[in-house]
């Protein structure tokens, strides 16, 4: 190298570092064959598991579906599902209406409530003790409610002789599993809740009390509040009577043990 050159390379050093950048860069090996290589590497394991993984579901599924039935079996199940869903639902139907009669006819042969041929009568409570029952109740006097039909409602709770009543109406047998509401019309026995909100969404139940006396809209005693009892005008509901001959406190032979007796404006 000539002493010009080396004296302009001292005065100007960035000449020799872009010299030496381009050299390092040209002389620095090149890394895509590198990353082509990885990247087919992958690309071809992420293929194989897909592959086995294919196998994997295709041999479950044979393995888990039902085998294709034989035409003999498919033109007979055809045949024998000819009729249309017009056809099926009549038939569930008739059916549906005749157990109902089966049942209506059984029950009034079996169990009758004497003296109540024009009425319902409602065996409830008023206590909310047992959740599920006093919302069968509760929903039992809506539906009748609904369909403004007078009801005789006899509150067991209120007076205990209207559970010895409903005792001796379903006999010794039925004493354990005698669940309440309990349900006559037209001294006909016909079941707790259960029964009542089926014959009222198949619209049997407003057939079944075409005939008894209605009500107002809306109509609600105004003695009792629906309530259906009233205190003792007797005895104040103290129960208790003074016998001016004989100076001695009697028990008041007009109400029941609470006090109360049925309200005279409402009730049957």
């Amino acid at each position: 190298m000539s002493s010009s050159s080396t004296t302009m390379m001292s005065r100007f050093p960035f000449l020799s570092r872009s010299s030496t950048t381009v050299y390092s860069s040209t002389q620095k090996p090149s890394q895509k064959p590198s990353l082509e290589r990885e990247g087919s590497m992958s690309k071809f394991y992420v293929d194989s598991v897909k592959s086995i993984r294919g196998k994997l579901v295709k041999k479950l599924c044979n393995l888990f579906e039902p085998k294709p039935a034989e035409p003999v079996l498919n033109s007979k199940l055809k045949s024998s599902r000819s009729f249309n869903s017009s056809d099926d639902d009549s038939l569930s139907n008739k059916l549906k209406s005749t157990k109902l009669q089966g049942f209506l006819d059984s029950s009034s042969d079996q169990i009758r409530l004497p003296g109540t041929g024009d009425r319902i009568v409602l065996y409830f409570t008023s206590l909310r003790g047992i959740r599920r029952t006093f919302e069968d109740c509760y929903a039992v006097r809506m539906i009748f409610k609904g369909f403004r039909v007078l009801v005789d409602e006899r509150d067991i709770s209120m007076d205990a002789a209207y559970r010895k009543e409903l005792m001796s109406v379903l006999g010794e047998k039925n004493k354990k599993t005698v669940t309440l509401p309990q349900v006559f019309i037209r001294g006909k026995y016909f079941g707790g809740a259960d029964m009542i909100k089926y014959l009222c969404e198949v619209g049997e139940l407003g057939k079944i009390l075409e005939g008894l006396p209605r009500t107002k809209p809306g109509f609600v005693c105004e003695s009792c509040g629906d309530v259906r009892f009233v205190p003792c005008g007797n005895c104040s509901g103290s129960r208790k009577l003074f016998d001016e001959d004989e100076g001695l406190m009697k028990r008041c032979l007009e109400c029941n043990e609470n006090g109360i007796i049925r309200c005279p404006n409402c009730c049957f």
